[in-house]
C-alpha cells in the first residue's frame, strides 16, 4: 500500500488532494489519460485496467522527509489524546489517526522509540505493534461494520514511506463498493466523519487495558 497517505501531523494527502501540498497541477490537465485494456498488453494479460495517473508523480517525487527533531510520531505522544489523535497508548507503541486518511478510521500503529525500520524493533514492540493492529481491527469492525481491511508499512523512502524515520502501520478499514474515481478525477476523497467524532467513537470502543 503506498504511503501516500502519510500520517498525521505532516499535511500530506493520501487521498489524491492534487499532490504533496495541495498540488502544483492542474486535474483538467490529464483528462486525457488514456485507459489500457489489459487484454492488449504483450505481457500474459490479467483482469485489470490500467488507469494512468502520472499527476500522482507529483507527491512521488516532491517534498522532503521532516527532521528527526520535528518527527510528528515523537510529537503526537507529548500531547493530549485529542490533540494528538490518538486512540490508545500502550506500553511500548501507540494507536493514532492518520489526519489525512484514505477511508475515515485509517489508524497507524507506531512505536514509541524513534526506530526507521521493522527489522530495528524490539520484540516487546513488535508483540505489541501486532496485539494493537489485532485490537485496532476488531475495534473497526465494532465501530464501523466495515468489510475488510488494507494493513502494511513502507520501509525506507525510496519504498513510500511519507515519514521514513519513525516506523508505523497502516489500518484502512475498507467497505463493498467503497471504490470510486472521486480521488482520481476530481482530486478529492470524500470522508463523512470528523477526525474528532472518530477518535472519540474508537477510544470509547477500545478495549480497557487489564488491571495489573
Amino acid at each position: 500500500m503506498s504511503d501516500e497517505s502519510t500520517e498525521a501531523s505532516r499535511g500530506e494527502s493520501p487521498s489524491g488532494g492534487g499532490g504533496r501540498h495541495g498540488g502544483a497541477y492542474s486535474p483538467r490537465e490529464f483528462d486525457e489519460v488514456p485507459i489500457e485494456n489489459a487484454a492488449d498488453f504483450a505481457a500474459v494479460p490479467d483482469a485489470f485496467q490500467r488507469l494512468w495517473t502520472p499527476h500522482r508523480m507529483v507527491y512521488i517525487q516532491g517534498g522532503e522527509q521532516p527532521h528527526i527533531d520535528e518527527c510528528p510520531f515523537d510529537r503526537a505522544p507529548t500531547l493530549s489524546d485529542e490533540e494528538g489523535l490518538i486512540v490508545a497508548r500502550g506500553e511500548h507503541a501507540y494507536v493514532l489517526l492518520n489526519l489525512f486518511p484514505y477511508n475515515s478510521g485509517h489508524l497507524l500503529v507506531c512505536p514509541f522509540r524513534h526506530v526507521a525500520t521493522y527489522d530495528l524493533a524490539t520484540p516487546e514492540e513488535v508483540a505489541e505493534i501486532g496485539s494493537l493492529t489485532q485490537t485496532a481491527m476488531r475495534v473497526l469492525t465494532a465501530v464501523s461494520r466495515c468489510d475488510g481491511f488494507n494493513i502494511g508499512m513502507n520501509q525506507g523512502r525510496v519504498a513510500g514511506a511519507g515519514v521514513a524515520g519513525h516506523l508505523h502501520q497502516h489500518i484502512v478499514p475498507r467497505w463493498a463498493l467503497d471504490s470510486n474515481f472521486f480521488p482520481i478525477i476530481a482530486g478529492t476523497k470524500a470522508l463523512p466523519q470528523l477526525l474528532g467524532d472518530v477518535r472519540a467513537e474508537l477510544q470509547a470502543a477500545w478495549p480497557a487495558a487489564p488491571a495489573v
